[in-house]
């Protein structure tokens, strides 16, 4: 019996319930699937693991060989708080560094500035100059750890400042490993933590893409990140489709310079958010995985394979964690966990259950690592690639996912590329009309949001919430002015200067930036520099 005729036979039933489901993409969830749901080339269009267009996986191994690299976002205080922070992670089984900056340092602000008051090490830790990242990373050794680094409109000067602590302990360039996520256009969409405007900003991006695949080979000069466009209220569709659209803006830009497009390609990662939605969060890394793939091949005539991977870090969704109940964080987060790992993420961080109240905890960032290591170690979904191929149901939401993504690149083409959208608001738009959806179902209880919008505790205790050293921001202002005392000046207003004749020039900027580091230039020196070319970006708002 085909699904025509089984629908046929229980027409009455199905009377009873006429409810329809979707996925939070408004993708609708049939009642079941059958092989009628799923194209007859299948096995061509997926291909093996390790195979163009990589929709099962792009290794051929995948987790037997290798298990996805696990790692804790951490980062707060001083850098003396969190090296000590790092180093105990590292000591329970941590397999990667991942670094959170306080918000002055992603803004391009030194500690001890007006607009820095008040906001020096609360969100991740307070990054000023060489000294501070030498301090972060002391007794770790930069060749054997791999960092992630989530740093956008300041990231050519925090790697700058990690290539030259590394040099320090005498490790190369060409033997770290990591990724800055260095990704300006979605600070513009979701974010804010901008500091220059959209075009040079891009500019800026594909500097580090250009120095990294001549200098820094195996590091990752750009995680395209749709996390922040989900965490922001977009769709899991609309995080795959901006989040590519982005990174084609990207590779304009490079094509346009003339640039080895099929070497940096081998160096671009992404950055996904996974939200509760199980069989959508799977099927969102096979689509994103072969329209990646397909767009390098047709579009930038990318002919190696292994440059047409798409390979992404994930971390669990923060929007999704609540205030209420916390303790029932720890279950998302590991179900969340699960689908990445089911779609075939190659890095993995997964969040502190009290998050929602305040910075980690060293007993919940250990749970949230225990959590990656269960699911490695006792759960066997490691032990075979893509365990839901074939699923009739995901192939299918996977082809849906894949034919609405091509429907927004189109529109985005057509309206003059990313940047014009982002200038225009469409993309923003967007993703304030979907929150508005989702909120709009949160309050009708359409959408259950257990301990929040139902099933909700009369009373609760709430959990120890990490404190921050209230000393912290005079501190770190005093070792900053230590720093200034302590450095030649000549040779830094030299570096400054040569930093600005580049930015004018429209060369390269790198290597004026590891000169002026260095010499212990700050954050604030060198973007001050650069804000004099390119001007400071005020938003809309």
């Amino acid at each position: 019996m085909n699904k025509i005729d089984w629908e046929e036979k229980n027409k009455n039933k199905l009377k009873e319930r006429k409810e329809e489901f979707r996925t939070t993409s408004d993708i609708k969830i049939e009642r079941f699937y059958t092989k009628e749901d799923v194209p007859e080339d299948l096995d061509k269009k997926n291909s093996l693991p390790g195979e163009f267009p990589f929709t099962r996986g792009v290794q051929p191994t995948m987790y037997r060989g290798r298990f996805w690299t696990m790692r804790q976002y951490a980062g707060f205080g001083s850098a003396k708080e969190t090296n000590q922070r790092f180093k105990y992670l590292l000591d329970k089984g941590q397999t990667g560094l991942s670094v959170a900056f306080d918000l002055p340092t992603q803004m391009g602000y030194d500690s001890d500035a007006p607009v820095s008051k008040g906001e020096v090490g609360r969100v991740g830790v307070a990054i000023d100059s060489l000294k501070d990242m030498e301090i972060l990373f002391q007794g770790i050794p930069l060749d054997k750890v791999s960092t992630s680094m989530t740093i956008n409109a300041t990231a050519s000067m925090l790697l700058a400042m990690y290539i030259v602590t590394a040099e320090k302990q005498g490790v190369p360039a060409d033997k770290i490993m990591g990724t800055t996520q260095n990704d300006l256009l979605k600070e513009f969409i979701a974010r804010g933590t901008y500091a220059f405007p959209p075009n040079p900003s891009v500019q800026i991006s594909v500097d580090l893409m250009e120095y990294c695949k001549d200098f820094v080979p195996k590091w990752n000069p750009i995680s395209v990140s749709g996390y922040h466009i989900r965490e922001a209220g977009s769709t899991a569709v609309q995080e795959v489709a901006f989040m590519l659209a982005d990174a084609i803006e990207y590779l304009k830009i490079a094509k346009e310079r003339k640039l080895d497009i099929e070497g940096i390609c081998k160096r671009v990662s992404f950055f996904f958010a996974v939200h509760g939605n199980f069989f959508e969060e799977i099927s969102k890394y096979r689509a994103a995985r072969r329209i990646w793939a397909n767009i390098l091949r047709s579009d930038f005539n990318v002919l190696s394979d292994s440059a047409c991977k798409f390979r992404t870090h994930s971390q669990t969704g923060g929007v999704t964690l609540t205030a209420q109940q916390p303790l029932n964080n720890i279950v998302r987060t590991a179900m969340q966990a699960m689908a990445a790992v089911l779609g075939g993420t190659q890095s993995l961080h997964t969040n502190s259950f009290d998050e929602a109240l305040g910075l980690p905890t060293e007993e919940s960032a250990t749970i949230a690592l225990r959590t990656q290591q269960i699911i490695a170690y006792e759960s066997g979904v490691g032990n075979t690639i893509d365990p839901f191929a074939g699923s009739y149901f995901v192939e299918n939401l996977t082809d849906e996912i894949e034919e609405k993504v091509y429907e927004y690149l189109t529109i985005i083409k057509d309206k003059g590329g990313m940047v014009k959208c982002i200038e225009d608001n469409y993309i923003q738009s967007e993703i304030e009309n979907s929150a508005y959806d989702f909120q709009i179902e949160l309050e009708k209880k359409e959408r259950i949001i257990v301990g929040v919008n139902d099933f909700k505790a009369d009373e609760e205790e709430l959990p120890a919430i990490q404190g921050i050293d209230k000393d912290l921001e005079e501190n770190q202002n005093a070792g900053l002015a230590i720093v200034r005392a302590e450095r030649n000046s000549q040779k830094v207003s030299e570096c400054l200067e040569s930093l600005r004749k580049a930015a004018q020039k429209k060369e390269n900027i790198m290597p004026s930036i590891l000169s002026a580091v260095r010499e212990y230039c700050t954050i604030g020196e060198m973007t001050s520099v650069l804000e004099s070319v390119h001007g400071r970006y005020k938003g809309s708002g």
